[in-house]
């Protein structure tokens, strides 16, 4: 192997790895922000995972399969559409967790209907994924650029 190569090879495995990371991070950070209130109720289908436990395995689920995702992505020439797809399925992975907790932690002990499991998980939710889908499509966006093989 020449040293381009590896060094090209290094470089992609920084960058891949700083992406799960960040990726990881703002999930488990958004998810909690947004349903943290809930971390004290009983979940209706684990009566003993705790919501970070959840949190963690949501946050691995979608740090692996958006990195995969991302990087099909990656090859849309252009840049707008391509940070547009990213934002959208950031937020619709986020939401569909949110909504997933606020069922299993809230509305299956309860009577709530589809519309106002849908409304209060909105009400959770617009700010923590708002702020934090911003923030990774700016870093994943800069980490991109900043670990290109040269």
């Amino acid at each position: 192997m020449t040293q381009t190569s590896l060094n090209n090879t290094i470089r992609l495995l920084k960058k891949y790895s700083f992406i799960v990371i960040l990726l990881f991070a703002a999930t488990f950070l958004e998810v909690y922000w947004a349903m943290g209130s809930f971390s004290e109720k009983m979940s209706s289908s684990c009566l003993d995972c705790s919501l970070a436990e959840d949190i963690c395995f949501m946050s691995l689920f979608t740090a692996f399969s958006l990195t995969v995702l991302f990087r099909i992505l990656y090859f849309l020439k252009n840049q707008y559409v391509q940070i547009t797809i990213q934002l959208l399925f950031l937020i619709g992975m986020w939401f569909l967790w949110n909504y997933s907790i606020f069922v299993e932690r809230e509305s299956s002990w309860s009577t709530y209907d589809f519309d106002e499991e849908i409304h209060y998980t909105l009400s959770f939710s617009v700010l923590p994924i708002l702020v934090l889908s911003c923030i990774t499509v700016f870093v994943f966006q800069y980490i991109s650029k900043k670990y290109e093989p040269k």
